[in-house]
């Protein structure tokens, strides 16, 4: 059983950075991809970013592209987001998401079924 936290979320204003964590413990980190999403009132979670188990291959929404990095650290059990050039319809509940991998190093994931463990997401408000 996998446990994920995040942490990092807060209220900036637009154009500003916030860099999102979320640590694992549990299981053995470098055998799960990995997954940032986010929830906003009125629209079903989306996948903003993923990323396969060796760091490799990486996804991002097209909307966050050029502006969101995820990355890994396998020996810290923790993975990241860092998020620049935030706009207000950037705001959401974020959430990691793991999922065990054990065949596939290079592989990501971007539904959100695919996943079957998550943290209990972090509040990101973008101010205008």
């Amino acid at each position: 059983q996998v446990q994920l936290v995040e942490s990092g979320g807060g209220l900036v204003q637009a154009g500003g950075s916030l860099r999102l964590s979320c640590a694992a413990s549990g299981g053995i980190f470098g055998l799960y991809a990995m997954g940032w999403f986010r929830l906003t009132p009125g629209k079903e979670r989306e996948c903003v970013a993923a990323i396969s188990r060796n760091g490799n291959s990486k996804y991002y929404k097209d909307t966050v592209n050029g502006r969101f990095t995820i990355s890994r650290d396998n020996a810290k059990n923790t993975v990241y987001l860092q998020m620049n050039f935030l706009k207000p319809e950037d705001t959401a509940v974020y959430y990691c998401a793991a999922r065990a991998s054990a065949g596939t190093l290079d592989s990501y994931y971007t539904a959100r079924n695919e996943y079957r463990y998550w943290g209990q997401g972090t509040q990101v408000t973008i101010s205008s």
